[in-house]
């Protein structure tokens, strides 16, 4: 026999727009989408979500009764009483921890870095990366976080996101660009970004950027290109 099992997660924050709740579930679609929102994201979460739980033969419902009234949204999910006669299978962890073995990972030791991305999970993880590899690794949550540190701290490379809440990546690098500090303003920078439209990479460099690095990068990959930026010759 089957039935469906239902998750309901609700919250009282701002609530949907009644003319937006059709396309909340909509790819790349976000009510404010501008690179400076209040929020970060995409617009892909959602998209995303639906698309796991209808592999799962399930349905995910969003529902508002508008703006400041929060939202809530509902997933069923078919629940089947056969049982997989699948046998010896060991049991491993869902996740494990993952360090940069086998990854021949470039080393950073001295090398500065400053990294900027609103979403803290992002920052921890670009950290993680880079400190691995023995650079030293300063943090900033915004564009105007970002400056300020550069008061106090100067990088070899800065990393950052586009997308931020407020001021966007673009207004930080146009910032950094016109500082009166010679040996700050001219500080290589990566834009690394979700936003990874060949139109996103031109106008990334054209604001000030030396390089485009789409989300998710690939840590070798990531590490190779700060110290090609920092000067470090080639092994």
């Amino acid at each position: 026999m089957e039935s469906d099992l239902q998750l309901t997660v609700e919250d009282s924050g701002e609530g949907i727009e009644a003319a937006f709740l059709p396309h909340v579930f909509d790819s790349f679609r976000q009510s404010d989408a501008s690179t400076a929102r209040r929020h970060g994201g995409l617009g892909i979460g959602l998209s995303i979500a639906k698309h796991i739980v209808e592999l799962h033969g399930g349905v995910i419902e969003a529902h508002s009764a508008g703006v400041g009234r929060g939202s809530k949204f509902v997933v069923s999910l078919p629940i089947s009483s056969l049982v997989s006669t699948t046998v010896g299978m060991a049991r491993v962890a869902a996740t494990r921890e993952r360090g940069l073995d086998g990854l021949a990972p470039r080393r950073l030791d001295g090398i500065r870095v400053l990294v900027v991305d609103d979403e803290p999970d992002a920052r921890e993880l670009v950290g993680y990366v880079l400190e691995s590899c023995g650079a030293e690794v300063h943090v900033a949550g915004s564009a105007a976080a970002a400056i300020a540190e550069l008061g106090n701290f100067t990088p070899h490379v800065i990393i950052s996101d586009i997308g931020m809440p407020d001021e966007d990546g673009y207004f930080l690098i146009r910032s950094v660009r016109t500082l009166a500090d010679e040996s700050k303003k001219n500080i290589p920078a990566i834009a690394l970004t979700a936003f990874a439209r060949n139109e996103d990479r031109t106008r990334a460099l054209v604001e000030g950027f030396n390089l485009h690095m789409a989300k998710p990068v690939e840590p070798t990959a990531l590490l190779q290109a700060v110290s090609d930026l920092a000067g470090q010759p080639r092994t």
